[in-house]
């Protein structure tokens, strides 16, 4: 049913959502939500979110409950125990409540069939932020969040000229959300999000991200900033959303962008790759010194990203991981000094303990992309997606 007006009842009301990132109209659903009884709330809890939206909330449910249970209109709040947009259920038949409200972001059939099959009443409550107060929603503030780092999934180097004139190739970005557990040092575009940063103020402009990203490569690559081109696979991998593929072929722009940005591929990637870190690369670190690149060296190159980006589009983990290794080999083979012995000891070691892995960027130290056989282990990734979320 649709909302009635001044409805006032002792009997219990129930809700259920991530409330993360708490705004206005979370405050004014739970308002009008408690309009029908004493308001309970069931929190999704962190694996649950995980599994719907393939990241983790910015807030634990630790935080958001005690948020939520903040709010003078909640009588009581809990994390669900369930999972799955059904999280809610067992507390759902514990608690039998008169009445289950949902927005109409968060009308879903299965719930109107639960709620019909328990004989609770359920009503449907538009979206607003109440009187006065700006719209918002928790996409728009994820989107004013620190901005998002780039990792080069394989393919690294291909984006300049002299690479890619001896054959032409691909490489695999994706613009990884900040987060607890990595710091700015080497193979995470630093250098280039500083300038994102100088650009537009620590927040992602909104609009075009290609037009966007070629502002930012000429920014970073203008007279005087920089003794050598920044590559422009650094802008596109911030700005883009999902797994993005440059190919390149003798020029600074890439002639063609694939992108990836399906929920359940994404998922799958996040589930998979691992960042394992290394020290910060030494001051003194040259990659370019002593490169011998060849024709026969860019051809495996490009056709080790060419089987990343097929193992990725049939979520093969095992491939994955030949496809970084075979990467790795073949950016050796141009760039000896990108690795020094024992950073390159690491990297083989980490390589060897799971499924395959390379270092993140031009190296010399900073982190390895690793395709983890035990997901435990590293630092997970959450890949940024188009605007979209859980409620």
């Amino acid at each position: 049913m649709t909302e009635q007006a001044n409805v006032n009842t002792d009997r219990a009301v129930l809700v259920s959502g991530c409330f993360d990132l708490l705004h206005a109209g979370h405050v004014e659903f739970l308002r009008r939500a408690a309009r029908y009884g004493r308001l309970h709330v069931i929190i999704g809890s962190d694996q649950t979110i995980r599994g719907l939206k393939g990241r983790y909330p910015v807030n634990d449910e630790r935080q958001r409950l005690e948020v939520v249970k903040a709010i003078r209109w909640v009588h009581d709040a809990r994390v669900g125990s369930g999972s799955g947009w059904l999280d809610f259920e067992p507390e759902l038949r514990a608690i039998r409540p008169y009445v289950f409200v949902v927005n109409d972001d968060g009308d879903k059939p299965e719930k109107r069939a639960l709620c019909e099959e328990l004989g609770i009443e359920y009503v449907v409550l538009e979206r607003t932020p109440g009187d006065g107060v700006a719209p918002t929603s928790a996409s728009a503030i994820r989107q004013r969040l620190p901005l998002p780092f780039r990792i080069e999934i394989a393919g690294g180097w291909l984006d300049q000229p002299f690479i890619s004139r001896l054959h032409p190739g691909a490489v695999i970005v994706a613009s990884i959300e900040a987060g607890e557990g990595f710091v700015q040092y080497t193979g995470l575009a630093a250098s280039s999000r500083n300038s994102a940063i100088e650009l537009w103020g620590g927040a992602l402009p909104t609009g075009d991200a290609v037009r966007h990203a070629q502002m930012l490569f000429a920014y970073d690559n203008a007279p005087g900033r920089s003794s050598h081109v920044s590559g422009s696979q650094d802008h596109l991998g911030l700005l883009l959303p999902g797994v993005n593929r440059l190919d390149y072929a003798g020029e600074y722009w890439p002639q063609a962008i694939a992108s990836i940005t399906d929920e359940s591929t994404l998922a799958w990637l996040e589930s998979v790759l691992r960042l394992v870190p290394l020290c910060a690369r030494d001051e003194s670190f040259d990659p370019l010194a002593n490169m011998r690149p060849s024709a026969a060296s860019a051809k495996q190159l490009a056709a080790a990203t060419d089987n990343c980006w097929r193992a990725i589009e049939s979520r093969n983990a095992a491939a994955l991981g030949e496809s970084l290794t075979a990467s790795l080999c073949a950016q050796l083979e141009m760039f000896t000094a990108m690795a020094p012995p024992h950073i390159l000891r690491q990297v083989q070691s980490i390589a060897a303990s799971g499924l395959g892995a390379k270092m993140s960027g031009a190296g010399g130290g900073g982190y390895v992309l690793a395709v983890a056989s035990n997901a435990a282990e590293g630092i997970p990734i959450r890949i940024r997606r188009p605007a979209a979320e859980y409620h």
